[in-house]
């Protein structure tokens, strides 16, 4: 299995266990953990270097769109820019009305595609994730295809690569989707409980649409900008990466505030949310917004990047075999990732949420509680958050194709700029919606390790499926650690008595 790794062999001795006698060891440990965690925690501002760097980089961001936009506005060099980069300059270029509409195409389609995600969230969200797993290979083979026919090399062979690489990951991983998809239906009925929490998915969602709007302007601009291609390119790429890091810090916001709602559910019984104070959303919203926001844009910086090269690396680890030589390779980037995630995961904004930690602090927390607990086990077997991902990247590529469609109609050789960008609008739209339950997640997530009772109060039957998941898979770990004792021991008697 791809979570199958080289612990400790004290991990082997717990992992002997059962699982019940580790709830039971969670549940005394904790005491009266739901008391320690509904208590209003003393909240501090935290990261406030990155909540200023933050801050400083939407300002000079915005400031940049506006010149870059407004200067193909209605006339060419309105501004006058060019005689700045006379030995860029390759072509007239064009206007920035002429692409702004491909670019509000792209903001309309993610909109719908991610109310429609929030819409059906209780009634189809199921089907939707079943739907997103088995059909992004098929779309992103499509998509290959035609960017053959139309010429576009490169992009047919990254198209390729991707529908492989899901193709294989997806098989890597198909007996584990039952227990994943098991997961995600449980936190759709736990957010289905919070209507108010959607409300705050929609705001952020009208918040990151509007932010579109002026980046779009920008982003138009510098296509139609007199520039070369390779120079525009990197421009697009600079506001790519700023636009990935503000869909990130609103869709981490939405996390921590969802976050913070699920706890308080969970600490009051579970069975009735409107039992909880309320103000607590404002509040959560406001921790979210002040004290914690630093965390969230420290933490929205690496913690997707490393989490989906975590999931890569294991889906090709479990698949290598024999190959003493790539699974050293391998086994090197693992262990190396698996460093990088006891300071990035996504488990730390829960922390950040009830505690108002730092980012580094909630995440090296949440991941020890994990490991201490043996918890970690059946959080690596886990795939609810890669399937979450696969309907983002679906939502980004149906959202692109759009976009990219009526570029290719109109300006042949302007399809991959505004395509590409308009593929990562539609994505952060999507992220926006699908954050919601992956929230809820992390947050079953933790309460199982920090209290078992909590989740058992909530539904039992889902706690002892749970408990049974993680008892089935620390006994794996251990049976797996016995082989490789076995096998070295074996070895290394062979060595000692072949003849010198």
């Amino acid at each position: 299995m791809s979570d199958s790794q080289s612990p400790t062999s004290s991990s082997f001795d717990s992992a002997s266990g059962s699982a019940a006698d580790q709830n039971v060891v969670r549940s005394r440990r904790s005491g009266d953990g739901a008391q320690t965690l509904a208590s209003e925690p003393s909240r501090r501002w935290r990261d406030i270097f990155w909540l200023a760097i933050f801050m400083l980089h939407l300002v000079v961001l915005g400031l940049s769109l506006v010149v870059l936009g407004l200067n193909r506005y209605g006339k060419k060099d309105r501004l006058n820019i060019d005689r700045y980069t006379p030995r860029y300059t390759e072509h007239h270029g064009g206007l920035t009305e002429d692409y702004w509409p491909m670019y509000a195409v792209a903001g309309g389609v993610g909109t719908v595609l991610g109310c429609t995600w929030l819409l059906f969230l209780g009634s189809q969200a199921n089907q939707m994730m079943k739907v997103s797993v088995h059909i992004l290979t098929t779309y992103l083979a499509v998509i290959s295809v035609l960017c053959f026919w139309g010429k576009l090399f490169f992009w047919g062979v990254m198209s390729g690569i991707g529908a492989a690489l899901q193709f294989l990951y997806v098989i890597s991983v198909i007996d584990r989707l039952p227990f994943t998809m098991l997961v995600l239906q449980k936190a759709v009925k736990m957010v289905w409980s919070l209507p108010k929490v959607m409300r705050i998915a929609y705001a952020f969602m009208l918040v990151m649409l509007l932010w579109m709007g002026l980046w779009s302007f920008g982003a138009a601009g510098v296509v139609a900008s007199s520039m070369g291609d390779g120079q525009r390119w990197w421009l697009l790429v600079v506001l790519s990466v700023s636009l990935f890091w503000t869909g990130a810090v609103l869709c981490n916001t939405v996390h921590v505030i969802v976050s913070g709602m699920v706890f308080l559910v969970l600490i009051h019984g579970g069975h009735e949310p409107s039992s909880i104070p309320s103000n607590s959303l404002m509040k959560s919203l406001r921790y979210a917004v002040t004290t914690s926001f630093g965390s969230i844009c420290y933490g929205s910086l690496f913690t997707a990047a490393i989490r989906t090269l975590r999931w890569e690396i294991r889906g090709v680890r479990s698949k290598i075999g024999n190959n003493e030589c790539l699974l050293c390779c391998v086994d090197f980037l693992f262990h190396l990732v698996e460093t990088l995630v006891r300071f990035f995961n996504k488990y730390a904004y829960v922390q950040i949420a009830v505690c108002g930690k730092s980012f580094n602090h909630s995440a090296r927390d949440a991941w020890e509680l994990f490991q201490s607990t043996g918890v970690e086990a059946l959080v690596a077997y886990d795939c609810s958050g890669a399937v979450l991902l696969m309907g983002t990247l679906l939502g980004g590529l149906v959202t692109g194709t759009c976009s990219g469609v009526w570029t290719w109609i109109k300006w042949r050789d302007k399809m991959s700029m505004v395509g590409s960008t308009a593929m990562l609008m539609g994505m952060v739209l999507v992220g926006l919606a699908m954050v919601v339950v992956e929230s809820a997640v992390t947050s079953i997530y933790i309460c199982y390790a920090e209290d078992p009772l909590l989740i058992h109060r909530w539904d039992s039957e889902f706690f002892d499926q749970m408990s049974e998941m993680l008892h089935q898979r620390l006994q794996y770990r251990s049976a797996r650690a016995r082989e490789v004792l076995t096998h070295n021991r074996f070895d290394g008697h062979t060595q000692e008595m072949l003849p010198a």
